[in-house]
């Protein structure tokens, strides 16, 4: 009887993980749904090849301000694309689209 308890345990313990592990992997998201759709947020850098992509912590726009070059990015309604607006001296100098891939990479996307 002991030896049935112990079996049952382990198998309460292996199903309890499972479970877990399976809410951890769909619980992963796009940095997207980190940030709300259409709403600007202010970085100090922008690494397209870093792999996976993290946009680290958002500035608020008078941190960025005083800097000399700052990234401008802009989800779009999906999470899954976005928008990055470089600028110099608080002059828009460039603008590029980014897809994020599901591995966690960005694919540049065509100009329109």
């Amino acid at each position: 009887m002991a030896v049935a308890m112990k079996n049952t345990a382990k198998s309460i313990v292996y199903r309890v993980t499972l479970a877990v592990t399976l809410l951890l992997l769909a619980g992963q998201t796009y940095a997207g749904e980190r940030f709300t759709p259409g709403v600007p947020y202010y970085f100090d850098s922008f690494d397209p090849a870093q792999k996976p992509w993290k946009p680290g912590y958002d500035l608020n726009y008078e941190e960025v301000f005083k800097n000399h070059l700052f990234y401008e990015i802009v989800f779009s309604p999906s999470g899954r694309e976005m928008t990055v607006n470089r600028y110099i001296r608080n002059n828009k100098t460039d603008s590029e689209r980014y897809l994020l891939n599901p591995d966690g990479s960005l694919s540049r996307q065509p100009d329109l």
